[in-house]
């Protein structure tokens, strides 16, 4: 099953969160466009929801996310400009800020580091770009069952 989501609200966004616990990219999988005000990230994503079905093999596959609305990017904790540097992200939370839509989005990344994304609403895309291959490695967490 191809997974295509739209985020809107924060409810919306901890969905896509949850999907995208986990996924993992190269720094140079990153990109920005101001004039665009868009910011998109390609990644694996470990498919989550096949875990629910007992039968169903460990899956990854290739994904887009993309944050629309976006007036700045900051970055913390990995070094932006070594492409080849692999990420993994965690969790995809939102601070209001103020009474309006805008607010920060934070991409939680393992190790400390964050992607910040200051915008005037939250407005994400998620898709899976490509077919799915089997892993045999499933993420754990500390503390997790």
């Amino acid at each position: 099953m191809t997974l295509k989501l739209l985020a809107l609200d924060d409810a919306d966004l901890e969905v896509v969160s949850a999907h995208m616990q986990d996924a993992v990219f190269k720094t140079g999988d990153v990109q920005y466009w101001p004039s665009r005000k868009q910011f998109a990230v390609a990644a694996n994503r470990f498919v989550w929801e096949n875990t629910a079905v007992g039968d169903q093999p460990l899956e990854r596959r290739r994904a887009a996310l993309v944050f629309k609305q976006v007036k700045s990017v900051r970055s913390v904790g990995f070094d932006r400009k070594a492409d080849e540097n692999v990420l993994s992200l965690l969790a995809v939370t939102f601070e209001k800020e103020g009474e309006g839509p805008d607010g920060a989005v934070e991409l939680v990344l393992s190790g400390g580091g964050s992607i910040l994304l200051d915008v005037d609403c939250i407005e994400v895309q998620l898709a899976d770009t490509g077919g799915a291959w089997e892993t045999k490695l499933k993420p754990r967490h500390p503390g997790a069952a």
